[in-house]
């Protein structure tokens, strides 16, 4: 890599609140070090030795350190300089000296190339770079001198800080001791300069997880007031909010939180102007239930002109009598059953016993007239896939022991209701059915009645129809024999029957009519091709994509039945969960199965889910398709849903994201079905200029019915204020928000237009450079060197998670098959900014040198005590480590080779002591009375918590033996790794885009010859 010349500014003064946009300074959050200790093992760093006094964790309060004294909870998400941010040591000289003047705060770098650099383009190594076990290894971080300005201490040598790692040289002491040292408080230079001798530093730009790992220290003792906090936590935080009438970010995200005032000054920032919502989310252990309320048969009030719902915002006027809507300032009379005397100041008496006026998320009951059909309780139909295929590999008795393990609770849990019944998996009302398939359809009648379940075999496949009148949909816990019974026996009775070719079109079909009446939730196994009977598919993937670039019509369906039947669907009210098992990693056309073409696809048109087995394996993955069964059927689900989203005068909605179907553009979203873990993004445009005295607002309303057979409005009220200024705007900015709406936006478009997938990463590289640029252009209040890439205090990370979405696997260069790409593009649409923060930008803990502590509760906060997480990158892997990476969708245990045996045996068990006898398939740890074993149990299943919808059990990834490897390298995305940069490379190549716009001479998308290559021109040695 070039070596490159850096600056910092390093910001003084302090204030305590992480939402504050004028706060001045921050306390370095040091970053995790492992520690120095006797080492009980042969070889590796230690485990359960004491930490250094600068480490952090979860669940305990922040040591204090210098420009923290006695400081109650909480000394970080401030801003300053970039050094502070990352560096892992107290910057600054003690001294609080606030500004005289309040500046835009912002971070800063350089990452200018020098003339004459002789680094090849190619990517080769320059002469005397140690070869590393991965290429992508940062070749900056060489042995250098200590840092100007440091005394040297008896127990400091100046050796590297965290070298990489060369198989034949393992760490001498010394290394280990400096790898472990802290610098002395006392002596801290204000100006630390870049490792290497003036290259930039990998330590030195902005981190995700210390970004995460601070905030997320603060809001374990504090909660979240969604009023008086503009800026929501970062997305992957576990926070209570306390909603005071702004809903909640957990269901609501706004891209900016404060507005621009005309669309001149939107596009001054670059930014979208868009909100994520995921309106049935998960609470939070703590947080207050969403209060249901009843207006009875006239339903709850709404505003006459644009139907919005009462909320908190609008105001009363006249004594009480009427109402201004505080979306398009209509005044509404009052009804008279609503109607309640006000103070003098205009306030309801009622007012704190209304939560409609005091909550920002709330869920009406409504009447008779916002019915499609009379609402009952959810029907599940669970269709299970019972080939060949399906039943060689496992897959058809791993999917019965889900869907058992999914409707009853074992008989060793102690899960009861207030009777002492065992509790409902499923609530009172709903109702399961189930039908198998291979090139017939076979229904079953599981009436309690019956001793055993009966088969109804369906051979006309061309017109199916249901030939069960009753006993196909039953209450589970009735029938529990039945089904255990039928369930059980199914592997068996299709042990002999060997359909290689399922027809599955003519199911589903079957299964609408079945659900017609009602609407429901279909829940489908499948585990080949479906080329059988009419809607048959083909092998359309042969693997061979010339010029480099997947043909685009692998990513949508040409065919018209296909297309019929899931609009069919999402008009009954009908949902498709897919769990798709490919056990040879073979082509299921997961396009036209599960993915949303311009006008729909069977899974995500009708707001369902695909869960995606590339490479299913029986023993290895049998735990996580049960609990993602489980996952599926319990978490909170509502069926026949229209969604639609309401905003201010001034304002107008330009487009919405996520997977639903849209008839007419202004009509509502109809959604099949949608659950806690879907999320649609919408996008706004102006039709006028906001008024800068007043707030714009937003509410959202989703009308469904919930699995108990409710008919129900939620509605969720977000404010934000209006700036004439947009540089105020900027420091009001949700990163989390922008980069899931550009995510969304980019995945539809590659579904709906004629841009090919080099056009979306172009996109996108575009976009981050005009967001930095327009920052640098027209609100950084100081004058900057040229070769300093100014980020805004609100973005500092936004350019790493940028990164991370060209490296997924939906928009990455290179091969990859259409199945995957097509799956995590369909992924992308649903999923939630907390999902696609862990999947942009996983989370990778060591677990070789975790404090005695770690992984037990903490005694101050009563939370389970988290070691900090590390940066994804080689460059940070010790020798003899084991590092557990997630990212949400699968979560790796990785092991070096040269792991301690003493090690594996506390993780394993006796006779666990060498890599090569550990179990390949293994999926969890074995629970054992060793301290490391329960520690890292106990981070497990913390982890479990804190993700979407996929479940999480481990997988092992061994060096150099296991596949998995090759996934590991790939969750590393700040190395050099699916076709794209190193981060280091990435910020060089943003910055060199914002240097051409000052200059004004930066092509724009579209111009001839425009390409990624073109504008590496500045890094090229001067011998091209």
């Amino acid at each position: 890599m070039a070596d490159y010349s850096m600056y910092h500014a390093l910001g003084q003064g302090e204030q305590l609140d992480p939402n504050d946009p004028n706060r001045t300074s921050q306390p370095a959050p040091p970053q995790f070090q492992p520690p120095v200790a006797q080492n009980p093992y042969q070889q590796g760093p230690a485990y359960g030795s004491p930490a250094p006094q600068s480490q952090q964790y979860y669940g305990s309060p922040p040591p204090p350190g210098p420009g923290t004294p006695g400081m109650p909870g909480y000394a970080a998400p401030q801003d300053a300089g970039l050094a502070s941010q990352m560096a892992g040591m107290s910057l600054g000289d003690g001294q609080h000296t606030a500004r005289r003047k309040k500046k835009d705060r912002h971070v800063f770098h350089s990452v200018e190339a020098p003339a004459g650099s002789s680094q090849a383009y190619n990517g080769i190594p320059p002469a005397g770079t140690p070869a590393t076990a991965f290429l992508n290894a940062d070749p900056s971080l060489q042995p250098s001198n200590q840092f100007i300005g440091q005394p040297l201490s008896p127990n400091q040598f100046p050796a590297p800080v965290n070298a990489p790692f060369h198989p034949a040289a393992p760490a001498t002491p010394a290394e280990f001791a400096a790898r472990n040292s802290q610098i002395d408080p006392g002596h801290t230079p204000t100006f630390v300069p870049a490792s290497g001798g003036g290259q930039v530093s990998p330590d030195d730009i902005p981190s995700v997880p210390a970004s995460r790992d601070v905030a997320q220290q603060y809001y374990l003792s504090n909660v979240y007031p969604t009023f008086e906090r503009h800026v929501p936590p970062p997305a992957t935080v576990s926070f209570v909010a306390y909603d005071q009438g702004n809903s909640s970010p957990k269901f609501t995200r706004l891209t900016m939180n404060n507005i621009p005032a005309n669309q001149d000054g939107l596009k001054s920032t670059g930014l979208p102007l868009g909100l994520v919502l995921q309106p049935l989310a998960r609470l939070q252990p703590g947080e207050m239930e969403v209060p249901v309320l009843d207006f009875g048969d006239v339903g709850p009030p709404r505003c006459h002109r644009c139907r919005a719902y009462i909320n908190p915002f609008m105001m009363f006027r006249s004594g009480g009598s009427k109402f201004v809507c505080n979306l398009c300032t209509y005044p509404n009379d009052t009804p008279s059953e609503y109607f309640c005397a006000t103070t003098p100041q205009g306030v309801r008496v009622d007012r704190d016993q209304r939560p409609e006026l005091t909550r920002g998320t709330v869920e009406f009951l409504v009447p008779k007239e916002y019915w499609t059909k009379e609402p009952t309780g959810i029907h599940w139909l669970f269709v299970i896939d019972v080939t060949q295929e399906s039943y060689n590999k496992g897959f058809l008795e791993a999917f019965c022991e889900g869907i058992l393990a999914a409707l009853y609770t074992s008989e060793e849990s102690n899960d009861t209701d207030e009777s002492g019944e065992p509790k409902r998996q499923v609530p009172a009302g709903a109702k399961v059915g189930f039908v198998t398939y291979d090139k017939d359809i076979h229904f079953y009648n599981c009436n309690p009645a019956l001793e055993q379940a009966q088969m109804i075999i369906m051979p006309d496949i061309e017109d199916p129809f249901v030939p069960l009148s009753d006993g196909l949909f039953v209450d589970p816990y009735e029938s529990r024999a039945v089904i255990t019974s039928l369930l059980t026996r199914l592997p068996t009775l299709f042990a002999d029957i060997k359909n290689p070719e399922p027809a599955l079109l003519p199911t589903l079909t079957s299964c609408l009519a079945a659900l017609e009446k009602t609407g429901g939730k279909i829940v489908c196994s499948l585990s080949a091709l479906p080329t059988w009977g009419p809607g048959r598919l083909f092998m359309r993937d042969d693997g061979k994509y010339p010029g480099g670039e997947i043909d685009k019509k692998l990513f949508t369906t040409e065919h018209p039945a296909w297309k019929k039947a899931s609009e069919k669907m999402v008009a009954a009210g009908v949902g498709v969960d897919f769990f798709l098992a490919a056990p040879s990693g073979g082509y299921l056309d997961i396009a036209t199965i599960a993915n949303r073409a311009p006008k729909g696809h069977v899974s995500s048109t009708t707001g369902g889910e695909t869960f995606y087995y590339p490479n299913f394996v029986a023993g290895r993955d049998n735990a996580k398709l049960s609990l993602e069964i489980k996952h599926t059927v319990t978490r909170e689900t509502g069926y026949q849903a229209l969604m639609k989203v309401r905003c201010s005068n001034g304002l107008q909605i330009s487009a919405y994201h996520g997977n639903f179907i849209q008839h007419t553009f202004g009509a509502d979203l109809e959604i099949g079905v949608i659950d806690a873990d879907k999320a649609v993004g919408v996008t706004f445009g102006y039709d006028g200029k906001l008024d800068s005295k007043l707030d714009a607002h937003f509410q959202s309303a989703l009308l469904y019915t919930t699995a108990s057979g409710q008919r129900r409005v939620r509605c969720c009220n977000v404010i934000a204020s209006v700036s004439d200024n947009p540089r105020e705007c900027m420091k009001f900015v949700d990163q989390d928000a922008v980069y899931t709406i550009l995510a969304k936006d980019a995945a539809s478009k590659l579904a709906s237009t004629s841009s090919t997938l080099k056009d979306i990463r172009l996109g996108l590289t575009e976009k981050t450079i005009d967001i930095l640029a327009g920052y640098r252009k027209n609100f950084s209040s100081q004058s900057h060197p040229p070769g300093q890439l100014v980020m805004p205090e609100k973005l500092k990370e936004f350019s790493m998670y940028m990164l991370g979405l060209l490296k997924c696997r939906a928009f990455k260069g290179g091969n990859e098959t259409s199945d995957r790409r097509v799956h995590e593009m369909r992924m992308i649409r649903s999923i939630g900014a907390p999902e696609l923060s862990l999947y942009l930008y996983p989370r990778m803990i060591p677990i070789h040198n975790l404090n005695p502590e770690d992984g037990f509760p903490d005694e101050q906060t009563g939370y389970l005590k988290m070691p900090p997480a590390i940066r994804t990158s080689f460059s940070r892997v010790e020798p003899g480590g084991v590092y557990l990476v997630d990212n949400g969708q699968q979560c790796l245990l990785w092991f070096h080779s040269q792991t301690s045996p003493n090690l594996l045996v506390d993780l394993f068990g006796e006779g666990k002591d060498s890599l090569n006898q550990l179990d390949p398939y293994s999926s969890s740890l074995p629970v054992l009375q060793t301290h490391l074993n329960a520690q890292v149990r106990n981070i497990i299943e913390f982890l479990k918590v804190v993700r979407g919808s996929k479940a999480l059990t481990i997988q092992l990834a061994r060096q150099g033996i296991d596949g998995a490897e090759y996934e590991f390298a790939r969750m590393l995305i700040e190395d050099r790794n699916n076709e794209a940069q190193s981060y280091v490379d990435w910020l060089v190549h943003i910055h060199k885009g914002v240097q051409l716009e000052l200059a004004g001479q930066r092509r724009k998308e579209g111009d001839d010859h425009t390409s990624l290559a073109s504008t590496f021109q500045g890094l090229r040695p001067q011998y091209w």
